[in-house]
């Protein structure tokens, strides 16, 4: 059995996925959907409390052609891309 570092192995991988930072997942994704995103975000707070989960959903959500989970409009979406296992 391969040993995974429990944050890893739960870590959230959708906007939907993430818990007890709803607002602002919900304040990302309207953004994405919306098209109107700010030039930079400054991810803030303390220790564990999903910067840099929150952080990677957006990244892959913005990033990636091929975000089909949900992050993209039904027209946006495309099917799953080798690069970034989206």
């Amino acid at each position: 059995m391969k040993y995974e570092v429990i944050a890893r192995r739960y870590r959230p991988r959708k906007f939907e996925e993430v818990v007890g930072q709803e607002s602002v997942a919900r304040t990302l994704r309207g953004g994405i959907l919306q098209d109107r995103m700010a030039h930079a975000y400054l991810f803030a707070g303390p220790r564990g409390v999903g910067k840099t989960s929150m952080a990677r959903i957006f990244s892959k959500a913005i990033n990636c052609p091929a975000a089909s989970d949900g992050d993209r409009p039904e027209e946006e979406r495309a099917s799953p891309c080798d690069k970034c296992g989206g």
